[in-house]
């Protein structure tokens, strides 16, 4: 008996593996909490990213296709596009390059309803505009337009399929892109 109350002693009264299973407990019910929260944040930001109208462009693309400069000619030209949607916004950036063409297009859109609008950049030229048009469901058609430059731009998604077709009043006339997943 004085055996058990010596040991009680040392320990404050409790017995140290109990301490010890509490404080373990405690730690894997903080720990479960916080991986729990994690998980919801991700997926309340996948679930965001996957409902807006820019959804199915989601992730990066890539393919080829062929730029049509003034003067007629073509180049055919590699493409790297990354699409990262949130509910109705959208940043991206299309990367495009042939042995003598390269171009860095990055843009910002928003979509209320079917109307589409925001701002673009072409990094080489060191040019920017405004972009507005109309769409939804990975499909659209806008105009970007800048100080000195106009162009039609059409994204149309399929699945994992995409082709990007622009129509430009500059020396740059256009170019017919396919992408994939």
């Amino acid at each position: 008996m004085e055996h058990l109350q010596a040991y009680r002693a040392a320990g404050g009264g409790k017995h140290r593996a109990n301490k010890q299973f509490g404080t373990s407990v405690l730690n894997r019910r903080l720990l479960t909490a916080t991986a729990v929260l994690f998980a919801a944040a991700f997926a309340n930001t996948k679930a965001s990213a996957q409902s807006g109208p820019f959804a199915p462009m989601a992730g990066t693309w890539s393919g080829g296709g062929t730029v049509i400069l003034d003067d007629g000619s073509t180049e055919r030209i590699r493409c790297r596009a990354k699409y990262a949607p949130i509910g109705p916004t959208m940043e991206m950036s299309l990367t495009c390059a042939s042995d003598a063409y390269k171009f860095n297009l990055a843009a910002s859109v928003r979509s209320e309803g079917s109307a589409i609008s925001g701002s673009w950049s072409e990094a080489s030229r060191n040019i920017s505009g405004s972009l507005l048009g109309r769409g939804g469901g990975g499909n659209f058609e806008v105009v970007v337009s800048a100080a000195g430059f106009n162009a039609n731009l059409a994204l149309k998604t399929s699945g994992n399929k995409q082709t990007v077709t622009m129509r430009a009043d500059s020396q740059f006339r256009g170019a017919n892109i396919a992408l994939s997943k």
